[in-house]
């Protein structure tokens, strides 16, 4: 067998959590996987790397020195990977910008805006914005670290902040309350406001996603003195077309587009919020004009503000409660 860089991530956890049994828990394995890995190691070496008994695994003589080149060459290796992915993601980006959105209601706003406004910032008359969408904050921020986005706009319940790992950065746009979509007869369908609580025997809807967003609903729902019955899943189109029809009422962004046979009405006090946050790589600043994206994902949320009337007189009329 011949000795892989993932033997030699198995030696340096095994060595800094001095247990095999904690080593195969933090790398996911099954201790007599990781035992018997260990001792393939060995045999490929001539010699033990490590002491094993009740007290715990201990790096022998060997074990010192494979561990000495093991942390030299695992960041080399992580260096190597990083710059890579790197040079491919710029070369396979020339003259484009890849968008990644998740639940956002103002995505495609912002990519208008940044066809409109990059190709100037960036000197070039011809650029590509493509854009891809997720259902997962966590995801999205994977790609955008690893190279395969170069921006991303992504909506969280205002409790939550995306990862910043990777060398991320991480801007919030804006923060708007959530509102309530019913269909145009409900009883409340034409008022500006609803307490929660009135609507404590509805089937809930929301977009799928990840994140806190479902556990702050139901703690608002218990401060407003009852447990939401039922709450389910669903994409825009079929939310509509089940609120529509009268079987549910669905938690959204108040800066959706009116959509016919429905209304938003605002929820009293405004217990859940919704943030918006746009973020790339912190070496990106040296190929992107960070700043232009910032702003036009600013002016994605203005417009969306204001094609929106029944936001815009809650916004009038509340111009402290939301940032």
């Amino acid at each position: 067998m011949d000795l892989e860089v993932r033997h030699l991530r198995m030696i340096v956890v095994v060595a800094e959590s001095g247990s095999v049994t904690k080593a195969a828990a933090s790398l996911g394995l099954a201790q007599p996987a990781l035992t018997a890995q260990l001792n393939r190691i060995d045999r490929a070496l001539g010699g033990c790397v490590f002491t094993r008994d009740r007290q715990g695994a201990r790096p022998t003589e060997l074990g010192e020195l494979v561990l000495h080149h093991a942390r030299v060459v695992l960041p080399a290796m992580a260096a190597l990977v990083d710059d890579a992915r790197r040079h491919v993601s710029d070369r396979a980006t020339a003259g484009s910008v890849r968008v990644g959105t998740v639940s956002s209601a103002i995505g495609g706003l912002f990519a208008s805006r940044l066809h409109a406004a990059l190709p100037g910032a960036l000197g070039v008359d011809d650029l590509l914005v493509t854009t891809a969408t997720s259902w997962s904050v966590e995801e999205t921020a994977e790609r955008l670290a690893s190279g395969t986005l170069d921006v991303a706009l992504v909506g969280m319940c205002d409790d939550a902040a995306p990862p910043a790992d990777g060398g991320l950065v991480w801007t919030a746009v804006s923060t708007d309350p959530v509102f309530v979509l019913v269909d145009e007869y409900h009883p409340v369908a034409a008022r500006e406001t609803v307490g929660l609580g009135e609507l404590a025997d509805a089937l809930w809807l929301t977009a799928p996603g990840s994140g806190c967003f479902e556990r702050c609903f139901v703690s608002a729902c218990v401060r407003a003195g009852f447990t939401p019955r039922a709450m389910g899943e669903s994409d825009r189109t079929s939310c509509i077309d089940q609120v529509r029809g009268g079987h549910a009422v669905a938690l959204v962004q108040p800066v959706l587009l009116d959509a016919p046979g429905v209304r938003t009405v605002a929820l009293d006090g405004a217990p859940l919020r919704w943030t918006h946050h746009v973020g790339w790589r912190r070496d990106a600043a040296e190929r992107l004009p960070v700043d232009v994206i910032a702003r036009a994902a600013a002016g994605a949320h203005r417009d969306a503000v204001q094609r929106s009337p029944r936001y815009r007189r809650w916004r009038a009329e509340h111009p402290v409660e939301i940032a």
